[in-house]
C-alpha cells in the first residue's frame, strides 16, 4: 500500500513514517500543502500513484481543505482521510463535503488508522 501523509509537524510525520513502514506501506510524505499536490502530480505522472491520503485539516498556507480540493481535481478517486483535532471537527465535516473518505481525531491510534486506510481504498476499488 502506498500512502502519503501531510502534515506541517515534523514529528508526526517521522513517527508515523515510521510506525506505517514497519507495517509493511510505503510512505511518503509532505509537510504542507504545495508539496502534497506536487507530491500527487509526480506520482500519478510516473504511474506509481498513491492509494490513500492522511492529510491534517490546520497546516500554515495552503490547509487541508484547499489542498483536498486541487487535489481531488487531479485525482478524484484518491481516497483521503482527513485528520482533525476537536476544535476542527467542523472543518472535517466541510471535508466530507468536499469529498474526503472519512476523518479522524488527533492523536490517531496506528492500528485503527490502518483499519480506516484500508476502508478508504476498498471503497475506492
Amino acid at each position: 500500500m502506498r500512502v502519503l501523509i501531510v502534515d506541517d509537524e515534523v514529528e508526526f510525520l517521522e513517527l508515523m513514517e515510521k510506525r506505517l513502514s514497519r507495517r509493511g506501506l510505503e510512505v511518503v510524505t509532505a509537510s504542507d500543502g504545495q508539496s502534497a499536490l506536487q507530491q500527487v502530480e509526480a506520482s500519478i505522472a510516473a504511474n506509481t500513484p498513491f492509494k490513500v491520503v492522511v492529510m491534517d485539516v490546520r497546516m500554515p498556507g495552503m490547509d487541508g481543505l484547499e489542498t483536498l480540493r486541487n487535489m481531488k481535481k487531479m485525482a478524484p478517486d484518491l481516497p483521503v482521510i482527513l485528520l482533525t483535532g476537536h476544535a476542527a471537527v467542523g472543518v472535517a465535516m466541510e471535508g466530507l463535503e468536499l469529498g474526503a473518505f472519512d476523518y479522524m481525531l488527533k492523536p490517531v491510534p496506528i492500528a485503527e488508522l490502518i483499519v480506516k486506510m484500508e476502508e478508504a481504498i476498498g471503497s475506492a476499488e
